[in-house]
């Protein structure tokens, strides 16, 4: 473990004390294994982890996730140094850590990405050697699991009938919040730790602006009727104060259910690509449908290259591409057109797109992230037809007539420093069809 920051010697962590570990819940309201933590224990000690497992795999030493962490974490400290006590923030792997610990128990939420599972199942039995129980507590979503099945038990591939079940079900569950503020007295007095500094853990600050942390309920009452349009501000920017948790999901869901039932859909999706990567985990590196793992994609280094820097000649591909550089974040419309684009047109393999977004997106998530790419190569569940092939002048037409967006995020657009169309749309499509019809015979 890197010595940067607090050190686990350093914590004042002993057998009387009760760890709360931080991860996908970088806040203190409404808070499951927080709130369970601080009603069960009266020396409540918060940490938060930089995970070099996943440090040591991003590229660019500036992402800008650390920082939107970082600052988050700084906001934390703020709220507990006010409640007397600290916030802990370690840096290295969770197990080294959790080797070196022995608090009273440790609390934590609910994590169902593939490496999140493995890492609590390991931090679980070394702290189970020690006999120090790990309880951990559901808070990302509202549905996990099981939770949301057919009758018989199985899970559910398609989202209409899945959604169904889910409003169905959701006077099933509490979704109030929980009042944590009585509880805070339960923290660990402390004066406040210092957390490692970008340079001590091989970073540098990003300088992407973050969205804030506002629930804009104007934008939310028109959504159904103004989401697929880039270029007015027609979506909330919240998901990536959900990928952090830095907002609760039950209070989301409450606000969705008196606004508007199009943006609670959209909440719905989320969970369930997260159920889908929980029963079906091999999403995460193979096709939901294993025929698809036959296409013979192109897989063409320089056209990727294009595509990646907004340079493919289709304005509307290429604004998006350059937001998502320049900002972390692109439309939602736009995310599924320059995902056709890449898996149809070009015949480019949807792993590398996805991988691309992952290594861009502020709001990054994998279950996500995944269930979109599927969705768009045609290859997941309740995905696009793979004939279904977005034609980008048409969604042009349609969604950014007036290219208000197009000429914010492509000042060159109608000019001869602008590059002509890589692929001809109708042969592409032609070439797409073909290629997959082959695979899938």
């Amino acid at each position: 473990m890197t010595p940067t920051g607090a050190r686990p010697s350093d914590t004042h962590i002993d057998k009387d004390t009760t760890i709360f570990w931080f991860r996908r819940d970088l806040r203190l309201d409404d808070n499951t294994g927080l709130y369970q933590a601080l009603k069960d224990n009266p020396h409540v000690l918060p940490i938060f982890i930089f995970d070099t497992n996943i440090l040591d795999k991003l590229e660019d030493r500036s992402d800008a996730r650390v920082s939107f962490i970082y600052q988050c974490l700084e906001g934390l400290q703020r709220e507990l140094c006010e409640a007397g006590s600290t916030l802990v923030v370690l840096h290295g792997s969770p197990l080294d850590i959790f080797g070196q610990l022995n608090p009273a128990a440790v609390y934590a939420n609910h994590d169902y990405e593939p490496y999140a599972r493995e890492r609590d199942d390991l931090v679980n039995a070394e702290l189970k050697k020690k006999g120090i129980p790990f309880r951990t507590f559901k808070d990302q979503v509202v549905f996990e699991k099981d939770e949301v099945v057919k009758d018989d038990g199985s899970p559910y591939t398609i989202f209409t009938p899945y959604s169904r079940k889910w409003k169905e079900n959701l006077d099933t569950v509490n979704t109030k919040s929980v009042n944590i503020r009585p509880l805070l007295k339960n923290l660990k007095q402390l004066k406040p730790l210092s957390l490692p500094s970008f340079h001590q853990m091989g970073f540098k600050q990003s300088a992407i602006s973050f969205p804030a942390r506002v629930i804009r309920t104007k934008i939310i009452d028109q959504y159904d009727r103004q989401r697929d349009f880039p270029g007015i501000e027609s979506t909330t920017k919240l998901s990536v104060h959900l990928r952090f948790g830095t907002v609760s999901i039950r209070h989301l869901v409450r606000v969705a259910q008196q606004k508007n039932e199009t943006w609670l859909n959209e909440l719905i999706w989320r969970e369930f690509y997260h159920m889908i990567l929980w029963h079906f985990p091999h999403v995460a590196e193979r096709s939901f449908k294993p025929a698809y793992d036959r296409i013979v994609w192109r897989n063409h280094p320089e056209e990727f290259k294009r595509w990646c820097e907004g340079q493919t000649g289709y304005p509307i591909v290429d604004a998006g591409m350059r937001e998502l550089n320049t900002t972390g974040f692109m439309h939602n419309r736009v995310r599924m057109i320059v995902a056709s684009f890449l898996t149809k047109h070009l015949l480019i393999d949807w792993r590398w797109g996805e991988a691309y977004f992952a290594s861009r997106l502020l709001d990054y998530d994998l279950a996500a992230n995944n269930g979109g790419w599927q969705w768009a190569a045609g290859c997941g569940c309740d995905a696009a037809p793979y004939f279904r092939v977005f034609n980008p002048s048409i969604q042009t037409e349609k969604f950014d007539p007036k290219r208000v967006y197009i000429r914010k995020w492509v000042p060159e657009f109608e000019t001869a420093g602008y590059p002509r169309p890589m692929v001809d749309h109708a042969m592409a499509r032609e070439r797409a069809l073909a290629t997959y019809k082959a695979a899938l015979e």
